[in-house]
């Protein structure tokens, strides 16, 4: 028995006081100091904003299993993302011996569950905790990579060392009463080979002359699981004050994500559109004014700078970084509601801890979301602060006209209504409707205001005309009848001029008699499938085509040119937004002789050439353009023609190649103009 070599940490005696009176203490008080902490740090939610996030309680655990437990996005940083997955882990198995020894504290004779198996899992597993916070340490310390600069170093290496304490005073704990009882002839429990608590008895018996005696085993073994008790509830009740916070509330934080990300939070959960003028603030003003969900996302954020590395705007040197608007956030959270005293609450936040131009800088591509390994949400959270700005009169200046132009004109060029389908010269019928002809179709083009009135970009329009009638659709147009989508007025947090737009174009489709909807822009396709109600079901053209490809319904002729080099380039609501990646690539891998290359940043890491959210209108700071820095990455891919699927892409990257002094050295084409030019028959 232990108790005939060395006494248990329940029954000795430390400063007078027993053991198990001790660290029955050290429980109680260290339980209810993080109880009123988190109570403390849970009083805000209560002030925030309502947020219906209870449904489809299934796909919400399994988001849970795939996200939390499965870490399914860490491995995307190889390096980190394996120290992520080692200390989780690790957690996970060391969790059960972290309570078996709070309860040994108090009962000598509790066995800790598990057997022999358990104790040499948990043996290398604290081993490997120990070794990984030890690499993360060194990682930030030596090699600092750039996602984690501006960021709080202290506090993180802090809370490594803290889990390294936590790990070495354990295994001393168990090396000690290991070495303890070979000393004196006992049998010895099997401690895993080669790892800490096994190196650490060897250590503690290395040989005859300078093995340790048994009363320097017994401080050791006491004061290893003092070290280790001490640690385990300081460090419980201090990472509620930092980054670890994300410990406790991830799970949570996860099971409530968002699950439908391509949709946009409605201006406030319960208000109907038609109760919106009740609403006396449109927005986010002030910290309390963010829903619950979303402040425990603040909580949540490990600071881990993933969502600021794939930003867009962050690496083109814009005022935005989406880890600083959370991490702000926690800040003035804790400034403002503190463990200590009385709230002080209720300041703006546009000014104090956010600038106006930080907010604008975004062009909600969603690069952040689909980074983050916690499924913390940015694009709610900006349109809601911009919501709150356009309630208070704080508009860009580049933004005013286009805005002014999309309420009396129904675009952002101030275009005439009558000039909307001149693009299309016999090309596509006007359908029927209030303002229309008497034609039918049972499928709508959904042309949308930039390829209505850009002549540059009309061209896409003709080619998807061109393609939709070689595939022998019956389609045809709104025309004068026809609305901007509305999609970037939403995002730019103009809601109820968004609403105008919707329910005037929602009437003409109506109206139209149509079935179905096509569009080439994916920023109306976006806002057709997902801001829309009671409208037909809508297609990409890129949909469209891949289908024709695989019936044999679309041949395309072998390229006049086979010695260029294409490389799609995902737009971001096509792509990100509904993951629409095969389709486009399918179209371009069915037109003989044509080689594809992929850029570094594809698919759901795409890299946003600066059009959304209004911001083709908008005069940004910043240090290169994001088309500029697209090009550039598809010349480094070895290619020479850019294809894409948006217009607002094409605008963008038609401009980088002369920006970027690239005339004669790239091209951009749409996947539309491409396919029609290829069309055989």
């Amino acid at each position: 028995m232990l108790a005939d070599v060395i006494q248990s940490p329940a029954e000795a005696t430390y400063w007078l006081v027993q053991g198990r009176i001790l660290f029955l203490w050290i429980s109680l008080v260290g339980v209810a100091c993080f109880a009123y902490i988190v109570a403390k740090r849970l009083a805000p939610l209560m002030r925030g904003a309502p947020d219906f996030r209870f449904d489809r309680p299934l796909e919400r655990l399994g988001k849970v299993l795939q996200f939390w437990l499965g870490q399914w996005r860490h491995p995307r940083y190889r390096t980190a993302g394996t120290i992520h997955l080692l200390i989780f882990a690790g957690f996970l198995i060391l969790v059960i011996r972290a309570f078996s020894l709070l309860i040994l504290g108090v009962d000598s004779g509790f066995a800790m569950p598990g057997g022999h198996f358990y104790d040499i899992v948990k043996d290398y597993a604290a081993t490997i905790v120990f070794l990984a916070v030890g690499i993360a340490a060194i990682r930030r310390l030596v090699f600092k990579p750039a996602r984690y600069a501006k960021g709080n170093t202290a506090d993180a290496i802090f809370l490594l060392a803290l889990i390294g304490v936590l790990m070495l005073a354990d295994s001393v704990f168990e090396a000690s009463k290991a070495a303890a009882h070979q000393q004196a002839g006992q049998s010895v429990e099997f401690l895993a080979t080669l790892s800490m608590p096994w190196v650490l008895k060897n250590a503690l018996l290395k040989n005859a002359l300078t093995s340790a005696s048994l009363p320097v085993l017994q401080n050791l073994n006491l004061g290893g699981f003092f070290v280790h008790e001490v640690t385990f509830f300081f460090l419980l009740c201090y990472r509620p004050f930092g980054i670890q916070f994300h410990v406790e509330t991830s799970l949570f934080s996860i099971y409530f994500a968002k699950l439908d990300r391509e949709t946009l939070k409605p201006v406030r959960w319960g208000v109907g559109d038609d109760q919106l003028d009740q609403v006396k603030s449109f927005g986010v003003k002030t910290f309390e004014d963010f829903t619950w969900k979303h402040m425990l996302d603040f909580y949540s954020c490990a600071d881990c700078g993933r969502c600021a590395d794939q930003c867009p705007a962050n690496a083109v040197g814009r005022p935005l970084s989406p880890r600083f608007l959370t991490t702000k956030a926690r800040d003035y959270s804790f400034q403002h509601y503190p463990i200590l005293g009385k709230s002080n609450n209720g300041t703006a936040l546009i000014g104090t801890i956010y600038s106006e131009d930080e907010i604008w800088s975004c062009t909600t591509c969603g690069a952040c979301e689909a980074e983050c390994p916690l499924l913390v949400e940015y694009i709610d959270k900006i349109v809601d602060l911009r919501r709150g700005m356009v309630d208070d009169g704080k508009v860009p200046q580049s933004l005013q006209k286009p805005l002014k132009s999309l309420e009396s004109r129904g675009n952002p060029f101030g275009k005439m209504e009558k000039k909307r389908a001149e693009w299309a010269k016999g090309a596509a019928k006007i359908l029927s409707g209030p303002l229309n002809g008497n034609a039918t179709a049972e499928t709508l083009y959904f042309v949308d205001s930039v390829t209505s009135y850009d002549d540059r970009i009309q061209a896409i329009g003709r080619a998807t005309a061109k393609i939709l009638t070689h595939l022998g659709e019956d389609f045809g147009i709104l025309g004068a009848a026809e609305k901007d989508s509305g999609h970037e007025v939403r995002r730019f947090g103009e809601e109820t001029l968004f609403m105008t737009l919707r329910d005037h174009n929602t009437e003409a489709i109506r109206a139209s008699g149509v079935r179905r909807i096509v569009t080439a822009d994916p920023h109306a396709y976006n806002a057709l499938k997902h801001d829309y109600r009671d409208v037909p079901p809508v297609e990409h053209i890129s949909q469209v085509m891949a289908r024709g490809v695989k019936a044999g319904k679309l041949r395309f002729q072998p390229v006049e040119n086979p010695a260029n080099v294409y490389a799609y380039h995902d737009p971001c609501y096509l792509g990100r937004h509904n993951q629409v990646y095969d389709d486009p690539r399918e179209v371009l891998d069915a037109i003989p002789g044509l080689r594809r290359v992929e850029m570094k940043r594809s698919r759901d890491r795409s890299f946003c050439c600066g059009g959304g959210g209004l911001a083709l209108f908008y005069e940004p700071q910043e240090e290169q353009r994001m088309g500029v820095r697209r090009v550039q990455m598809a010349a480094e891919a070895g290619a020479n023609v850019m294809v894409t699927a948006c217009p607002f892409c094409m605008v963008n990257v038609e401009d980088a190649i002369k920006v970027a002094g690239m005339e004669g050295k790239m091209t951009a084409i749409d996947l539309a103009e491409l396919a029609g030019q290829q069309i055989a028959g």
